[in-house]
């Protein structure tokens, strides 16, 4: 060997016993800093060094990365821990621990996996926190005060008929639909866009189709990100063809939510800014009595003060600018079994006829039985499936002190299936939620809406929209299931939605 082979080998071996110097160091660093020391006593898959134990949640599709989260769920119940190189969280199962966290009025920031939704959302209040998340819910709060929700259902019940009617057009040609979920999705996002923006999209179908499969796809390519540490960072991210779909993906997203803002702006501009005042108290009665006059429809639609009139006019007062006005009306934008489905049509074909098919809040506070269901549905297949909270601050829990810098997750799809708080899990029970049944159990075993200072703002108001549009559907037709809703596949990504869709017989009451 010549001197320049032995000055190379030399250089070689020094870089290599660098890197694996290096390597070491790093493991060593991850394994002791605080955060690895204090949580040594929590379990947790199988991890390797630097790299952790994330690549068990590897997988080709959002199905089985989701079946595989739950899998660990129930093997570390009640608390486990995952992470890799820096990124580590601790997911909380027992509702014991899950109100430490959600009732710490210091841990309120939303954790790292928020940041991926950034890009849309921004500062929005989902992903927002400190003083801009405080200022922009005080901003929102009345936009679903009692008496604003009141006049929202106007609109509820209209598209509501809206839906029937598409409903009865599908089932001409045979009583199934093909894709209930793509039915319901137009006519809810109708319902949101009038009252909450006070824009209709009646006329707009293209508008709607592009804005919900990008919805979807958005949120596909956040959740593939999330357990993919390669992908964390937005300078690489950007560069691979995923970033530059979520890019296309973006322009339909922000150009949406901007068109209604000016469509809105215009309108309060034309009118001097007269309808920028809150409603009058009116009895709920009233509204409907009144309906039938067209001269009064078209005035009640434009006073009815949404939550796009109330960012407006707190831009007016410099609470808020126009970026944070389209922060928030993108996350505004974001959102049975035959025996039990004969229960509630008995119940609302009782009560609607009352009122000559149009329901009234004192209506709707009459279907508990439905109100049961609804909320055994939410248990079952809770439309968001996890959420998760960065710790500012140590968190003591009733076994396990969680170190600051940590994201704690919260997985409300297997806390709602916890066998020790609600016994044979799977079976479909509304009555689990009589009031004899609530009284004893932990509250914090079902949290649908999240729990704490940063529940979900607008749970009244989807769960007031639901009753109408259900009851109208019941009212109208009898259901049943052509496929087994036990066979049924799920995965979680931004909210829960089925691999598959889901097909419904719709069989008209004649």
């Amino acid at each position: 060997m010549d001197f320049t082979s032995v000055q190379l080998f030399n250089i070689m071996f020094t870089i290599l016993l660098g890197f694996i110097s290096f390597l070491f160091l790093l493991h060593y660093y991850i394994k002791y800093r605080r955060i690895g020391r204090i949580l040594q006593d929590v379990p947790g898959p199988k991890a390797y060094p630097i790299i952790g134990n994330i690549l068990r949640f590897q997988s080709s599709n959002l199905e089985k990365t989701f079946g595989k989260l739950l899998e660990v769920d129930k093997e570390y119940y009640p608390i486990y821990k995952v992470w890799s190189f820096f990124f580590t969280s601790v997911t909380l199962l027992h509702p014991k621990d899950i109100e430490k966290l959600v009732k710490s009025s210091k841990n309120i920031e939303k954790s790292t996996a928020y940041n991926y939704i950034k890009p849309w959302l921004s500062n929005g209040l989902v992903t927002s926190s400190g003083d801009t998340w405080q200022r922009r819910r005080k901003i929102l709060t009345p936009s679903f005060h009692f008496n604003i929700l009141k006049h929202f259902l106007i609109t509820f019940n209209e598209e509501a008929k809206c839906l029937v009617t598409s409903l009865k057009e599908e089932t001409k040609d045979g009583p199934i639909i093909k894709d209930t979920l793509q039915l319901a999705n137009k006519h809810t996002l109708n319902a949101i866009c009038e009252t909450a923006m006070g824009i209709p999209l009646k006329g707009k179908e293209e508008l709607q189709i592009k804005y919900r499969e990008a919805v979807h796809n958005f949120s596909k390519i956040v959740s593939y990100r999330i357990l993919r540490p390669w992908y964390h960072s937005d300078f690489i991210f950007s560069f691979s063809s995923l970033g530059r779909k979520q890019k296309k993906l973006l322009k339909t997203l922000h150009d949406f939510s901007s068109n209604i803002i000016t469509e809105r702006k215009r309108f309060h501009q034309q009118t001097n800014g007269k309808y920028l005042q809150n409603l009058e108290e009116m009895d709920e009665n009233d509204v409907f009595a009144k309906e039938s006059n067209n001269t009064y429809k078209n005035s009640m639609s434009k006073k009815k003060l949404a939550m796009l009139d109330l960012l407006i006019a707190a831009s007016k007062d410099n609470q808020i600018n126009d970026e944070g006005i389209q922060e928030e009306v993108d996350t505004f934008m974001f959102a049975v079994r035959k025996y039990h489905i004969e229960g509630i049509r008995n119940e609302v074909n009782n009560i609607m006829q009352q009122n000559d098919c149009n329901l009234t809040i004192s209506m709707l506070g009459q279907f508990s039985y439905m109100e049961r269901c609804i909320k055994e549905s939410l248990r079952l297949y809770p439309s968001v499936p996890s959420i998760s909270r960065y710790l500012l601050e140590d968190l003591q829990l009733e076994n396990h002190l969680i170190p600051a810098g940590v994201d704690c997750r919260l997985s409300i799809y297997s806390i709602h299936k916890d066998p020790n708080y609600w016994p044979n899990p799977t079976i479909f029970d509304p009555d689990r939620f009589l009031p004899e049944n609530i009284k004893n159990r932990n509250p914090y075993s079902y949290i649908p809406f999240s729990a704490g200072l940063r529940n979900c703002i607008g749970q009244k108001y989807a769960l007031l929209e639901i009753k109408v549009m259900l009851a109208y559907i019941l009212h109208h037709f009898r259901l049943e299931p052509v496929d087994e809703l036990d066979d049924a596949k799920f995965m979680g990504d931004m909210i829960l939605t089925s691999t598959k869709p889901l097909h419904v017989k719709f069989i008209p009451i004649k």
